[in-house]
Protein backbone atom coordinates (compact mmCIF):
# COMPACT_ATOMS: atom_id res chain seq x y z
CA UNK A 1 0.00 0.00 0.00
CA UNK A 2 3.19 2.56 0.74
CA UNK A 3 4.28 1.83 -2.73
CA UNK A 4 1.33 2.34 -4.29
CA UNK A 5 1.11 5.96 -2.34
CA UNK A 6 4.75 6.63 -3.48
CA UNK A 7 4.47 6.18 -6.82
CA UNK A 8 0.94 8.02 -6.88
CA UNK A 9 3.05 11.14 -4.94
CA UNK A 10 5.52 10.79 -7.79
CA UNK A 11 3.52 10.81 -10.58
CA UNK A 12 1.48 13.67 -9.57
CA UNK A 13 4.18 15.84 -8.66
CA UNK A 14 5.60 15.04 -11.95
CA UNK A 15 2.28 16.07 -13.66
CA UNK A 16 2.61 19.43 -11.94
CA UNK A 17 5.82 19.97 -13.21
CA UNK A 18 5.29 19.45 -16.37
CA UNK A 19 2.16 21.30 -16.43
CA UNK A 20 4.14 24.16 -14.90
CA UNK A 21 6.69 24.04 -17.70
CA UNK A 22 3.49 24.09 -20.19
CA UNK A 23 1.81 27.51 -18.80
CA UNK A 24 2.05 30.56 -20.93
CA UNK A 25 2.21 33.53 -19.15
CA UNK A 26 1.01 36.82 -21.11
CA UNK A 27 2.38 40.40 -20.88
CA UNK A 28 1.36 43.22 -22.64
CA UNK A 29 3.88 45.81 -22.91
CA UNK A 30 3.30 49.70 -24.02
CA UNK A 31 6.96 51.67 -24.17
CA UNK A 32 8.02 54.57 -26.44
CA UNK A 33 10.53 54.97 -29.25
CA UNK A 34 13.67 55.13 -27.56
CA UNK A 35 15.88 55.59 -30.93
CA UNK A 36 16.07 55.82 -34.73
CA UNK A 37 18.82 55.89 -36.92
CA UNK A 38 16.38 58.21 -39.61
CA UNK A 39 17.04 57.49 -43.62
CA UNK A 40 16.31 59.59 -46.20
CA UNK A 41 13.22 57.76 -46.34
CA UNK A 42 11.83 55.57 -43.74
CA UNK A 43 14.04 54.72 -40.16
CA UNK A 44 14.78 51.99 -37.76
CA UNK A 45 13.00 52.62 -34.53
CA UNK A 46 14.26 50.79 -31.37
CA UNK A 47 11.90 49.95 -28.06
CA UNK A 48 13.61 48.52 -24.93
CA UNK A 49 11.85 47.09 -22.17
CA UNK A 50 12.83 44.88 -18.79
CA UNK A 51 10.81 41.86 -18.13
CA UNK A 52 10.92 39.33 -15.45
CA UNK A 53 10.12 35.80 -17.17
CA UNK A 54 8.65 32.69 -15.49
CA UNK A 55 9.50 29.18 -15.67
CA UNK A 56 8.10 28.04 -18.81
CA UNK A 57 6.74 29.67 -21.86
CA UNK A 58 6.38 33.45 -21.94
CA UNK A 59 4.08 35.49 -24.37
CA UNK A 60 5.52 39.18 -24.15
CA UNK A 61 3.07 41.79 -26.45
CA UNK A 62 4.54 44.95 -27.57
CA UNK A 63 1.09 47.44 -27.79
CA UNK A 64 1.06 50.86 -29.56
CA UNK A 65 3.81 50.29 -32.11
CA UNK A 66 3.78 52.03 -35.74
CA UNK A 67 1.06 50.32 -38.32
CA UNK A 68 3.60 51.29 -40.88
CA UNK A 69 6.46 48.85 -39.90
CA UNK A 70 8.15 46.43 -42.14
CA UNK A 71 6.93 43.08 -40.82
CA UNK A 72 10.39 41.38 -42.46
CA UNK A 73 12.38 43.90 -40.67
CA UNK A 74 11.77 42.76 -37.00
CA UNK A 75 14.61 42.14 -35.41
CA UNK A 76 14.25 40.81 -31.10
CA UNK A 77 16.98 40.56 -28.73
CA UNK A 78 17.37 39.82 -25.03
CA UNK A 79 19.86 40.09 -22.66
CA UNK A 80 19.34 36.94 -20.55
CA UNK A 81 19.49 32.93 -21.42
CA UNK A 82 15.62 32.99 -22.28
CA UNK A 83 14.84 31.26 -25.79
CA UNK A 84 12.77 33.29 -28.61
CA UNK A 85 10.44 30.73 -29.87
CA UNK A 86 8.60 32.75 -32.26
CA UNK A 87 7.83 36.01 -33.36
CA UNK A 88 4.25 37.38 -34.99
CA UNK A 89 3.03 40.80 -35.64
CA UNK A 90 -0.88 42.10 -36.38
CA UNK A 91 -2.27 45.76 -36.50
CA UNK A 92 -5.01 46.47 -33.94
CA UNK A 93 -8.03 48.72 -35.25
CA UNK A 94 -9.24 49.03 -31.81
CA UNK A 95 -6.69 49.54 -29.79
CA UNK A 96 -7.10 53.52 -29.82
CA UNK A 97 -10.90 53.68 -29.40
CA UNK A 98 -10.67 54.84 -25.81
CA UNK A 99 -10.83 58.03 -25.25
CA UNK A 100 -7.99 60.56 -24.09
CA UNK A 101 -8.45 63.15 -21.41
CA UNK A 102 -7.91 65.87 -24.28
CA UNK A 103 -11.14 64.54 -26.60
CA UNK A 104 -13.20 64.39 -23.56
CA UNK A 105 -13.07 67.66 -22.26
CA UNK A 106 -13.31 69.36 -25.75
CA UNK A 107 -16.91 67.04 -26.21
CA UNK A 108 -17.76 68.35 -22.69
CA UNK A 109 -16.85 71.65 -23.89
CA UNK A 110 -19.08 71.34 -27.23
CA UNK A 111 -21.66 70.04 -25.22
CA UNK A 112 -21.61 73.29 -23.63
CA UNK A 113 -20.97 75.97 -26.47
CA UNK A 114 -24.15 73.76 -28.05
CA UNK A 115 -26.35 74.42 -25.05
CA UNK A 116 -25.23 78.26 -24.99
CA UNK A 117 -26.67 78.37 -28.19
CA UNK A 118 -29.45 76.28 -27.90
CA UNK A 119 -30.12 78.78 -24.67
CA UNK A 120 -29.61 82.14 -26.99
CA UNK A 121 -31.79 81.10 -29.89
CA UNK A 122 -34.79 80.94 -26.53
CA UNK A 123 -34.26 84.13 -25.47
CA UNK A 124 -34.17 85.32 -29.26
CA UNK A 125 -37.60 83.41 -29.76
CA UNK A 126 -39.00 85.17 -26.42
CA UNK A 127 -38.23 88.64 -27.32
CA UNK A 128 -39.34 87.48 -31.49
CA UNK A 129 -43.01 86.61 -29.51
CA UNK A 130 -43.11 89.76 -27.57
CA UNK A 131 -42.43 92.11 -30.20
CA UNK A 132 -45.39 90.06 -32.36
CA UNK A 133 -47.40 90.33 -29.38
CA UNK A 134 -46.57 94.28 -29.18
CA UNK A 135 -46.93 95.08 -32.86
CA UNK A 136 -50.62 92.92 -33.20
CA UNK A 137 -51.89 95.27 -30.64
CA UNK A 138 -50.61 98.60 -31.84
CA UNK A 139 -54.40 99.65 -32.30
CA UNK A 140 -55.26 101.14 -28.89
CA UNK A 141 -58.79 102.82 -30.34
CA UNK A 142 -62.06 102.06 -28.85
CA UNK A 143 -65.10 101.86 -30.83
CA UNK A 144 -67.21 104.71 -28.85
CA UNK A 145 -64.65 107.27 -28.80
CA UNK A 146 -60.84 108.05 -30.41
CA UNK A 147 -57.69 108.34 -28.11
CA UNK A 148 -56.67 111.32 -26.90
CA UNK A 149 -53.11 113.04 -27.91
CA UNK A 150 -51.76 112.73 -25.01
CA UNK A 151 -52.80 108.69 -24.76
CA UNK A 152 -51.35 108.21 -28.06
CA UNK A 153 -48.33 109.86 -27.27
CA UNK A 154 -47.94 107.80 -24.55
CA UNK A 155 -48.55 104.40 -26.29
CA UNK A 156 -46.24 105.60 -29.07
CA UNK A 157 -43.30 106.35 -26.69
CA UNK A 158 -43.94 103.02 -24.62
CA UNK A 159 -44.13 101.16 -28.28
CA UNK A 160 -41.08 102.86 -29.52
CA UNK A 161 -38.52 101.92 -26.53
CA UNK A 162 -39.74 98.59 -25.95
CA UNK A 163 -39.25 97.29 -29.76
CA UNK A 164 -35.95 99.35 -29.18
CA UNK A 165 -35.23 97.85 -26.17
CA UNK A 166 -35.95 94.37 -27.72
CA UNK A 167 -34.57 94.96 -31.28
CA UNK A 168 -30.99 95.94 -29.04
CA UNK A 169 -31.62 92.72 -26.72
CA UNK A 170 -32.23 90.17 -30.09
CA UNK A 171 -28.56 91.62 -31.62
CA UNK A 172 -26.65 90.90 -28.19
CA UNK A 173 -28.06 87.37 -28.58
CA UNK A 174 -27.58 87.46 -32.53
CA UNK A 175 -23.54 88.53 -31.66
CA UNK A 176 -23.48 86.39 -28.84
CA UNK A 177 -24.25 83.63 -30.82
CA UNK A 178 -22.24 84.51 -33.46
CA UNK A 179 -18.93 84.52 -30.87
CA UNK A 180 -19.99 80.82 -29.89
CA UNK A 181 -19.97 79.76 -33.12
CA UNK A 182 -16.48 80.63 -33.99
CA UNK A 183 -15.82 78.96 -30.74
CA UNK A 184 -17.80 75.77 -31.50
CA UNK A 185 -15.97 75.60 -35.45
CA UNK A 186 -12.65 75.79 -33.83
CA UNK A 187 -13.49 72.71 -31.09
CA UNK A 188 -15.21 70.61 -33.72
CA UNK A 189 -11.90 71.16 -35.86
CA UNK A 190 -9.78 70.39 -33.27
CA UNK A 191 -11.80 67.39 -32.01
CA UNK A 192 -11.83 66.10 -35.70
CA UNK A 193 -8.09 66.38 -35.59
CA UNK A 194 -7.84 64.39 -32.40
CA UNK A 195 -10.22 61.76 -33.28
CA UNK A 196 -8.66 61.34 -36.77
CA UNK A 197 -5.18 60.26 -34.68
CA UNK A 198 -6.54 58.99 -32.22
CA UNK A 199 -8.68 56.47 -34.14
CA UNK A 200 -5.78 55.15 -36.16
CA UNK A 201 -4.55 51.50 -36.20
CA UNK A 202 -1.35 50.58 -34.02
CA UNK A 203 0.64 47.76 -34.85
CA UNK A 204 1.32 44.70 -32.39
CA UNK A 205 4.25 41.96 -31.61
CA UNK A 206 4.23 39.07 -30.15
CA UNK A 207 7.47 37.88 -28.71
CA UNK A 208 6.99 33.95 -27.35
CA UNK A 209 9.88 32.93 -25.38
CA UNK A 210 11.28 29.80 -22.96
CA UNK A 211 12.80 30.57 -19.82
CA UNK A 212 14.13 27.45 -17.50
CA UNK A 213 13.91 29.94 -14.57
CA UNK A 214 12.28 33.06 -13.38
CA UNK A 215 14.81 35.42 -14.58
CA UNK A 216 14.50 39.38 -15.21
CA UNK A 217 15.63 40.46 -19.04
CA UNK A 218 15.92 43.11 -21.39
CA UNK A 219 14.15 43.17 -24.27
CA UNK A 220 15.39 44.76 -27.62
CA UNK A 221 12.95 45.35 -30.31
CA UNK A 222 13.55 46.96 -33.77
CA UNK A 223 12.14 47.19 -36.76
CA UNK A 224 11.80 49.35 -40.16
CA UNK A 225 9.44 51.83 -40.63
CA UNK A 226 8.09 54.43 -43.92
CA UNK A 227 6.75 57.76 -43.78
CA UNK A 228 9.76 59.27 -42.65
CA UNK A 229 12.95 60.47 -43.37
CA UNK A 230 15.32 63.72 -43.77
CA UNK A 231 16.82 65.71 -46.31
CA UNK A 232 20.10 67.87 -45.55
CA UNK A 233 20.15 71.49 -45.59
CA UNK A 234 22.65 73.86 -45.15
CA UNK A 235 23.73 77.14 -44.37
CA UNK A 236 26.78 78.95 -46.01
CA UNK A 237 28.64 81.92 -44.09
CA UNK A 238 31.88 83.87 -45.29
CA UNK A 239 32.97 86.72 -43.76
CA UNK A 240 35.62 87.74 -46.37
CA UNK A 241 37.63 86.46 -49.20
CA UNK A 242 40.42 85.88 -46.52
CA UNK A 243 38.57 83.54 -44.33
CA UNK A 244 37.63 79.94 -44.26
CA UNK A 245 33.82 79.12 -45.30
CA UNK A 246 31.61 77.68 -42.76
CA UNK A 247 29.23 74.81 -43.60
CA UNK A 248 26.49 74.08 -40.84
CA UNK A 249 25.09 70.83 -41.84
CA UNK A 250 21.55 70.39 -41.19
CA UNK A 251 18.75 68.33 -41.92
CA UNK A 252 15.12 68.42 -41.75
CA UNK A 253 13.41 65.36 -40.15
CA UNK A 254 9.81 64.48 -40.53
CA UNK A 255 7.76 62.01 -39.19
CA UNK A 256 4.36 60.63 -40.11
CA UNK A 257 4.32 56.94 -38.95
CA UNK A 258 1.06 57.52 -36.45
CA UNK A 259 3.67 57.29 -33.55
CA UNK A 260 5.25 60.66 -31.99
CA UNK A 261 9.25 60.38 -31.38
CA UNK A 262 9.57 62.37 -27.87
CA UNK A 263 12.77 62.92 -26.59
CA UNK A 264 14.93 60.21 -28.46
CA UNK A 265 18.42 60.00 -29.57
CA UNK A 266 18.95 60.28 -33.66
CA UNK A 267 20.91 58.96 -36.13
CA UNK A 268 20.76 60.30 -40.19
CA UNK A 269 22.15 57.64 -42.42
CA UNK A 270 22.30 57.45 -45.98
CA UNK A 271 22.31 53.90 -46.10
CA UNK A 272 19.11 52.11 -47.82
CA UNK A 273 17.13 50.11 -45.30
CA UNK A 274 15.43 48.23 -48.04
CA UNK A 275 18.67 46.85 -48.85
CA UNK A 276 18.67 43.24 -49.19
CA UNK A 277 20.04 40.42 -47.15
CA UNK A 278 21.56 38.86 -50.48
CA UNK A 279 25.41 38.84 -51.58
CA UNK A 280 26.00 41.76 -53.64
CA UNK A 281 26.61 41.50 -57.22
CA UNK A 282 29.05 44.22 -59.08
CA UNK A 283 26.97 45.56 -62.27
CA UNK A 284 29.06 47.05 -65.60
CA UNK A 285 30.67 50.28 -64.59
CA UNK A 286 30.49 52.63 -68.19
CA UNK A 287 32.47 55.59 -68.65
CA UNK A 288 31.40 58.35 -71.23
CA UNK A 289 33.02 61.22 -71.79
CA UNK A 290 29.28 62.75 -72.86
CA UNK A 291 27.66 62.24 -69.19
CA UNK A 292 28.17 62.52 -65.99
CA UNK A 293 28.91 59.86 -63.78
CA UNK A 294 25.08 59.09 -63.59
CA UNK A 295 24.34 59.48 -66.83
CA UNK A 296 23.61 63.31 -66.60
CA UNK A 297 25.12 65.33 -69.21
CA UNK A 298 26.63 68.47 -68.03
CA UNK A 299 28.76 69.10 -64.46
CA UNK A 300 26.64 71.39 -63.37
CA UNK A 301 28.26 71.66 -59.49
CA UNK A 302 25.63 74.27 -58.21
CA UNK A 303 22.98 76.27 -59.22
CA UNK A 304 20.56 78.88 -57.19
CA UNK A 305 17.96 81.29 -56.84
CA UNK A 306 18.06 84.98 -55.47
CA UNK A 307 16.48 85.91 -52.51
CA UNK A 308 13.92 87.57 -54.26
CA UNK A 309 12.71 84.48 -56.38
CA UNK A 310 14.39 84.87 -59.25
CA UNK A 311 17.13 82.73 -61.21
CA UNK A 312 20.54 83.43 -61.01
CA UNK A 313 23.46 81.45 -62.74
CA UNK A 314 26.27 84.05 -61.95
CA UNK A 315 26.17 82.08 -58.77
CA UNK A 316 27.25 79.19 -60.60
CA UNK A 317 29.33 79.90 -63.51
CA UNK A 318 29.06 76.22 -65.10
CA UNK A 319 30.89 77.99 -68.52
CA UNK A 320 33.73 79.32 -66.15
CA UNK A 321 35.15 75.61 -65.66
CA UNK A 322 33.99 74.03 -68.57
CA UNK A 323 30.66 72.92 -67.85
CA UNK A 324 28.12 71.69 -70.80
CA UNK A 325 24.95 73.74 -69.87
CA UNK A 326 24.04 77.16 -71.11
CA UNK A 327 23.29 80.07 -68.24
CA UNK A 328 19.71 79.57 -69.10
CA UNK A 329 19.09 75.77 -68.61
CA UNK A 330 21.11 75.61 -65.48
CA UNK A 331 18.68 78.41 -63.80
CA UNK A 332 15.49 76.34 -64.46
CA UNK A 333 17.58 73.42 -63.46
CA UNK A 334 18.51 74.96 -59.92
CA UNK A 335 15.07 76.25 -58.94
CA UNK A 336 13.66 72.68 -60.08
CA UNK A 337 15.89 71.17 -57.80
CA UNK A 338 15.70 73.49 -54.97
CA UNK A 339 11.76 73.27 -55.17
CA UNK A 340 11.88 69.54 -55.05
CA UNK A 341 13.84 69.53 -52.02
CA UNK A 342 11.58 71.51 -50.08
CA UNK A 343 8.46 70.29 -47.73
CA UNK A 344 5.14 71.62 -49.33
CA UNK A 345 3.17 73.49 -47.19
CA UNK A 346 -0.20 71.22 -47.45
CA UNK A 347 1.72 68.87 -45.26
CA UNK A 348 2.73 66.81 -48.29
CA UNK A 349 6.47 66.29 -48.85
CA UNK A 350 7.87 66.09 -52.16
CA UNK A 351 10.29 63.59 -53.03
CA UNK A 352 13.18 63.51 -55.47
CA UNK A 353 16.36 61.39 -57.03
CA UNK A 354 19.29 62.28 -55.20
CA UNK A 355 22.84 60.38 -55.72
CA UNK A 356 24.85 59.17 -52.63
CA UNK A 357 28.06 57.53 -52.34
CA UNK A 358 27.75 53.80 -52.66
CA UNK A 359 29.71 54.03 -49.06
CA UNK A 360 27.19 55.07 -46.69
CA UNK A 361 27.27 57.57 -44.30
CA UNK A 362 26.07 58.13 -41.05
CA UNK A 363 25.82 61.03 -38.51
CA UNK A 364 24.90 60.82 -34.92
CA UNK A 365 23.07 63.41 -33.30
CA UNK A 366 24.72 64.71 -30.12
CA UNK A 367 21.12 66.36 -28.73
CA UNK A 368 18.24 64.31 -28.26
CA UNK A 369 15.09 65.13 -30.23
CA UNK A 370 11.38 65.37 -30.60
CA UNK A 371 9.63 64.44 -33.61
CA UNK A 372 5.54 64.37 -33.94
CA UNK A 373 3.72 62.50 -36.13
CA UNK A 374 2.37 65.59 -37.74
CA UNK A 375 4.49 65.11 -41.40
CA UNK A 376 6.10 68.41 -40.33
CA UNK A 377 10.08 68.89 -41.03
CA UNK A 378 11.89 69.50 -38.31
CA UNK A 379 15.19 70.95 -38.24
CA UNK A 380 18.35 68.96 -36.60
CA UNK A 381 21.49 70.04 -36.18
CA UNK A 382 24.02 67.76 -37.73
CA UNK A 383 27.44 68.77 -37.56
CA UNK A 384 29.57 71.83 -38.57
CA UNK A 385 32.75 72.47 -40.62
CA UNK A 386 35.51 75.29 -41.16
CA UNK A 387 36.92 74.77 -44.58
CA UNK A 388 39.70 76.22 -46.06
CA UNK A 389 38.67 77.38 -49.33
CA UNK A 390 40.19 79.53 -52.55
CA UNK A 391 37.54 82.41 -53.49
CA UNK A 392 37.14 83.44 -57.12
CA UNK A 393 35.30 85.54 -59.13
CA UNK A 394 33.43 85.14 -62.21
CA UNK A 395 31.53 87.62 -64.39
CA UNK A 396 29.61 87.21 -67.69
CA UNK A 397 28.99 90.84 -68.10
CA UNK A 398 26.78 90.62 -71.72
CA UNK A 399 24.34 88.69 -69.21
CA UNK A 400 24.88 90.22 -65.48
CA UNK A 401 26.81 93.54 -64.57
CA UNK A 402 27.90 91.97 -61.55
CA UNK A 403 30.80 90.23 -60.46
CA UNK A 404 29.91 87.01 -58.53
CA UNK A 405 32.03 85.08 -56.09
CA UNK A 406 32.59 81.80 -55.66
CA UNK A 407 34.74 79.74 -53.22
CA UNK A 408 36.19 76.63 -54.22
CA UNK A 409 37.22 73.61 -51.80
CA UNK A 410 39.25 70.44 -52.36
CA UNK A 411 38.77 67.35 -50.03
CA UNK A 412 35.38 67.59 -50.14
CA UNK A 413 34.66 63.91 -50.40
CA UNK A 414 35.70 63.69 -46.95
CA UNK A 415 32.50 65.37 -45.10
CA UNK A 416 29.89 63.26 -46.38
CA UNK A 417 28.00 65.61 -48.14
CA UNK A 418 24.37 65.05 -49.49
CA UNK A 419 23.21 67.10 -52.15
CA UNK A 420 20.26 69.73 -51.10
CA UNK A 421 19.53 73.40 -50.72
CA UNK A 422 21.87 76.05 -48.95
CA UNK A 423 21.14 79.34 -47.55
CA UNK A 424 24.25 81.63 -48.41
CA UNK A 425 25.39 84.38 -46.69
CA UNK A 426 28.39 86.75 -46.89
CA UNK A 427 30.09 89.42 -44.82
CA UNK A 428 26.72 88.82 -42.47
CA UNK A 429 23.77 89.44 -45.22
CA UNK A 430 21.60 86.82 -46.86
CA UNK A 431 22.53 86.38 -50.20
CA UNK A 432 20.28 83.80 -51.73
CA UNK A 433 19.54 80.16 -51.78
CA UNK A 434 22.11 77.77 -53.78
CA UNK A 435 22.04 73.99 -54.50
CA UNK A 436 25.10 71.84 -53.81
CA UNK A 437 24.92 69.40 -56.41
CA UNK A 438 27.74 66.50 -55.24
CA UNK A 439 26.86 64.62 -58.22
CA UNK A 440 28.74 66.47 -60.50
CA UNK A 441 31.72 67.61 -58.51
CA UNK A 442 34.52 65.89 -58.81
CA UNK A 443 37.94 66.75 -56.50
CA UNK A 444 36.57 70.55 -55.78
CA UNK A 445 33.57 71.70 -55.21
CA UNK A 446 32.32 75.00 -55.77
CA UNK A 447 30.19 77.26 -53.20
CA UNK A 448 28.37 80.67 -54.62
CA UNK A 449 28.53 83.49 -52.50
CA UNK A 450 26.15 85.69 -54.58
CA UNK A 451 27.77 88.78 -56.11
CA UNK A 452 30.40 91.12 -55.03
CA UNK A 453 29.18 94.80 -55.37
CA UNK A 454 32.86 95.66 -54.72
CA UNK A 455 34.42 94.18 -57.96
CA UNK A 456 32.72 96.41 -60.96
CA UNK A 457 32.58 95.21 -64.20
CA UNK A 458 31.08 96.83 -67.08
CA UNK A 459 30.38 96.65 -70.81
CA UNK A 460 29.29 99.02 -73.31
CA UNK A 461 29.13 99.37 -77.03
CA UNK A 462 32.19 101.14 -78.93
CA UNK A 463 29.93 102.94 -81.49
CA UNK A 464 32.86 104.36 -83.81
CA UNK A 465 34.04 100.94 -84.58
CA UNK A 466 30.37 99.26 -85.16
CA UNK A 467 29.29 99.56 -88.45
CA UNK A 468 26.85 98.20 -91.13
CA UNK A 469 28.30 97.84 -94.58
CA UNK A 470 26.95 96.09 -97.64
CA UNK A 471 29.86 94.38 -100.13
CA UNK A 472 28.29 92.94 -103.18
CA UNK A 473 25.84 90.60 -102.19
CA UNK A 474 26.81 90.34 -98.51
CA UNK A 475 26.05 92.30 -95.45
CA UNK A 476 28.81 92.75 -92.97
CA UNK A 477 28.12 94.01 -89.80
CA UNK A 478 30.90 94.93 -86.99
CA UNK A 479 30.64 94.99 -83.12
CA UNK A 480 33.04 96.45 -80.95
CA UNK A 481 33.05 96.30 -77.14
CA UNK A 482 35.09 97.56 -74.51
CA UNK A 483 34.62 95.77 -70.77
CA UNK A 484 36.32 97.41 -67.50
CA UNK A 485 36.70 95.33 -64.56
CA UNK A 486 37.92 97.35 -61.20
CA UNK A 487 38.99 95.88 -58.06
CA UNK A 488 37.80 97.92 -55.15
CA UNK A 489 38.46 95.49 -52.57
CA UNK A 490 41.01 95.94 -50.64
CA UNK A 491 43.06 92.81 -50.82
CA UNK A 492 43.80 91.07 -54.36
CA UNK A 493 41.27 88.92 -55.94
CA UNK A 494 41.56 86.37 -59.08
CA UNK A 495 38.61 86.75 -61.17
CA UNK A 496 37.41 85.16 -65.12
CA UNK A 497 35.01 87.24 -67.91
CA UNK A 498 33.45 85.54 -70.20
CA UNK A 499 32.47 86.86 -73.43
CA UNK A 500 31.74 85.31 -76.37
CA UNK A 501 31.44 84.84 -80.66
CA UNK A 502 28.29 84.02 -82.78
CA UNK A 503 28.79 80.49 -83.76
CA UNK A 504 28.01 80.05 -87.56
CA UNK A 505 25.56 77.25 -88.48
CA UNK A 506 25.49 77.98 -92.17
CA UNK A 507 28.00 77.77 -94.84
CA UNK A 508 27.30 81.40 -96.58
CA UNK A 509 27.82 82.77 -92.68
CA UNK A 510 31.25 83.96 -91.69
CA UNK A 511 32.28 85.34 -88.09
CA UNK A 512 35.66 86.78 -87.54
CA UNK A 513 37.39 87.37 -84.55
CA UNK A 514 38.92 91.43 -84.94
CA UNK A 515 40.45 92.44 -81.30
CA UNK A 516 39.87 89.34 -78.26
CA UNK A 517 42.70 91.38 -76.17
CA UNK A 518 44.67 87.47 -75.94
CA UNK A 519 41.46 85.60 -74.44
CA UNK A 520 41.52 82.15 -74.22
CA UNK A 521 39.14 80.82 -77.15
CA UNK A 522 36.91 77.64 -77.54
CA UNK A 523 36.07 77.37 -80.66
CA UNK A 524 33.06 74.80 -79.50
CA UNK A 525 31.49 77.03 -77.67
CA UNK A 526 32.33 80.85 -79.15
CA UNK A 527 33.51 81.18 -75.26
CA UNK A 528 36.25 83.79 -74.69
CA UNK A 529 37.81 83.84 -71.17
CA UNK A 530 40.15 86.37 -69.72
CA UNK A 531 41.87 85.56 -65.96
CA UNK A 532 43.42 88.31 -64.22
CA UNK A 533 45.01 88.87 -60.70
CA UNK A 534 44.02 92.37 -59.38
CA UNK A 535 45.32 94.52 -56.66
CA UNK A 536 43.55 96.73 -54.53
CA UNK A 537 42.28 99.62 -56.88
CA UNK A 538 43.44 98.05 -60.25
CA UNK A 539 41.34 98.71 -63.65
CA UNK A 540 41.76 95.86 -66.37
CA UNK A 541 40.07 96.96 -70.48
CA UNK A 542 38.78 94.30 -72.18
CA UNK A 543 38.69 95.33 -75.81
CA UNK A 544 36.50 92.81 -77.80
CA UNK A 545 35.50 93.11 -81.55
CA UNK A 546 34.07 90.83 -84.26
CA UNK A 547 32.28 90.97 -87.60
CA UNK A 548 29.43 89.15 -89.48
CA UNK A 549 29.24 88.28 -92.65
CA UNK A 550 25.84 87.07 -94.31
CA UNK A 551 23.73 87.12 -97.83
CA UNK A 552 22.37 90.82 -97.96
CA UNK A 553 18.52 89.60 -98.66
CA UNK A 554 18.17 87.34 -95.35
CA UNK A 555 17.66 88.81 -91.97
CA UNK A 556 19.79 87.64 -89.12
CA UNK A 557 19.33 88.21 -85.67
CA UNK A 558 22.57 89.80 -84.00
CA UNK A 559 21.24 89.98 -80.45
CA UNK A 560 20.18 87.24 -78.35
CA UNK A 561 17.29 87.53 -76.31
CA UNK A 562 15.75 86.11 -73.33
CA UNK A 563 12.02 85.52 -72.13
CA UNK A 564 10.81 87.45 -69.69
CA UNK A 565 7.10 87.94 -68.04
CA UNK A 566 5.37 91.26 -68.54
CA UNK A 567 2.32 92.47 -66.86
CA UNK A 568 -0.84 93.56 -69.14
CA UNK A 569 -3.40 95.81 -68.52
CA UNK A 570 -6.37 95.62 -69.86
Amino acid sequence: MKNIVSTLIIVFASVLVAHSQNTETAQEITTPVQSAIVYLYGAEVTHSKQVTLSPGRNKIVFLGLSPKLNSKSIQVSNTGDAAILAISDAINYLANQKESTKIKQLKDSTKYLRDAITQLNNDKNAYGTEKEMLLKNEDIRSKEKGVAIADLKLAADFYRSRIKEINGEIFKLDKKESEINEQLIKSDNELLQLNAKNNQPTAEITILLSSATKATTTIDLKYIVSDCGWSPDYDLRAEDITQPIQLKYRAKVFNNTGIDWNDIKIKLSTADPSQSASKPLLTAWNLNYNTGAYGMSGLNTLAGVSSNGEGFMGNAPVAAYDKQKTLEDNEITAQQEISKMQVAGNGKVQTVEIQVSELSAEFDIKNSYTIPSDFKPYIVDVTEYKLPATYQHFSVPKLDKNAFLLARINGWEDLNLVEGPANVYYSGTYVGQSYINTRSADDTLDLSLGRDNKVLVTRSKVKEYCSKKALGSSTKETFAYEMVIKNNRKTPIQIEVDDQLPISLQSDITVEALETSKGIYDSKTGKYAWNYALQPGDVKKIEFSFSVKYPKNTKLPMEKMKAHYNVRFM
